[in-house]
């Protein structure tokens, strides 16, 4: 019996971007299953990838800048440019992604978003009506400071000193906005988390480990971001730290919202809509969907969880392909199956050679599949 197939990845992070996860997906698919239809969809949840992912979607032209990263080293950095509708695709992680740097070479304490003002300005000189920001990936924990101080917010102290590092944050007790602070008559961010900014469940806490926060850091970092919330507060009579998602990106979310004025969304949800994936989805017998690794996170605003959730209410068979599982799997009845490239190898040769086992795994699913279609049914 011939399938309609969606092959519809998110990325594997460090190792395979989205695209390429569903091309590998395909080409194993198609070896055992050759007559099979496949549309391949790569999806994002508003982190690494958002911005081809998107800018394929919308069919944007990529843009080169010289601006940079995290640490304040020169680099060129890309986006994307829709010139119908003047919209601007940025990628956070394209400017201060964590990839971008050498492991473990700075402390979250020497990085902050500053790179990513020019990328902005560069949107704004374009003449952009509306710009799309991907948030997730970031190497900071900044709350969105460096950006602001790029596009011309000034942090002082009682002396009118300026403060140039979000770590000086505690000593700065006035700011002042420049003119005009609003860019854009529609600025998105794209959050992939719903975290508020500060907290147990705060960006320090739950994120800043993954970029080298230590917990002895937490206090210093919670003391930073709480300043830079109530000098927001002060100024524009705004309470945005506990807005679902400002905790995103070491607290961009928030710095988006509070220096940029933009609406904060879930990544999936953009993406779904711009790809009209409910309608796709009533097309499809079967969807495949993935990312690095399955576990309890991916059912909190990442790709392949929220898919699997779309994918169960409107009663399509989702099948997870993954390089690893972790544990916490407690929803793990929305997918139909989970399958990880660990089954076939170790994870060293997984992550040396990601598309080759994902080509065999897809290959061994979709035999699983030819032997035993009624299970999805």
């Amino acid at each position: 019996m011939l399938l309609r197939v969606l092959i519809a990845p998110d990325k594997f992070k460090g190792t395979l971007t989205a695209r390429e996860a569903a091309e590998a997906i395909a080409v194993g698919w198609q070896q055992a299953r050759p007559s099979d239809r496949l549309e391949r969809l790569p999806i994002s949840d508003g982190g690494d990838g958002f911005g081809q992912v998107m800018s394929d979607l919308m069919g944007a032209i990529p843009q080169m800048i010289q601006t940079c990263d995290a640490a304040h080293r020169r680099c060129k950095a890309r986006w994307w440019w829709e010139p119908r509708s003047k919209t601007a695709l940025i990628e956070s992680a394209e400017i201060v992604g964590l990839a971008k740097l050498p492991l473990n070479r700075f402390h979250p304490f020497e990085l902050d978003t500053y790179g990513l003002g020019k990328v902005v300005r560069a949107a704004v000189e374009l003449g952009a009506k509306r710009c799309l920001v991907g948030l997730g990936g970031t190497a900071t924990n900044d709350g969105g400071f460096g950006l602001a101080r790029a596009l011309g917010w000034k942090f002082l102290s009682n002396e009118g000193k300026a403060i140039e590092r979000w770590t000086e944050l505690p000593s700065a007790t006035h700011l002042a906005r420049p003119l005009p602070y609003r860019l854009f008559p529609e600025l998105v961010a794209a959050v992939d988390v719903q975290n508020p900014l500060l907290g147990l469940r705060g960006a320090t806490r739950i994120y800043g480990p993954q970029k080298g926060l230590k917990p002895s850091d937490f206090r210093l970092a919670e003391r930073c971001l709480a300043q830079l919330v109530a000098l927001v507060k002060k100024t524009k009579r705004r309470e945005l730290a506990m807005v679902p998602g400002a905790g995103a990106a070491g607290g961009l979310g928030f710095g988006v919202a509070a220096f940029l004025g933009g609406r904060l969304e879930a990544g999936f949800q953009l993406v779904a809509r711009q790809a009209d994936l409910e309608q796709r989805l009533t097309k499809a017998d079967l969807v495949i969907t993935g990312e690095g690794t399955i576990d309890s996170s991916t059912f909190m605003g990442k790709g392949a969880g929220c898919l699997a959730r779309l994918c169960y209410d409107q009663g399509v068979p989702c099948i997870g392909l993954a390089g690893a599982i972790g544990p916490g799997l407690s929803r793990k009845q929305l997918f139909t199956r989970i399958r990880a490239l660990t089954e076939l190898t170790n994870p060293v040769e997984a992550k040396r050679k990601p598309g080759k086992w994902l080509q065999a795994l897809a290959k061994q699913v979709a035999n699983e599949v030819h032997h035993r279609q009624a299970v999805f049914k």
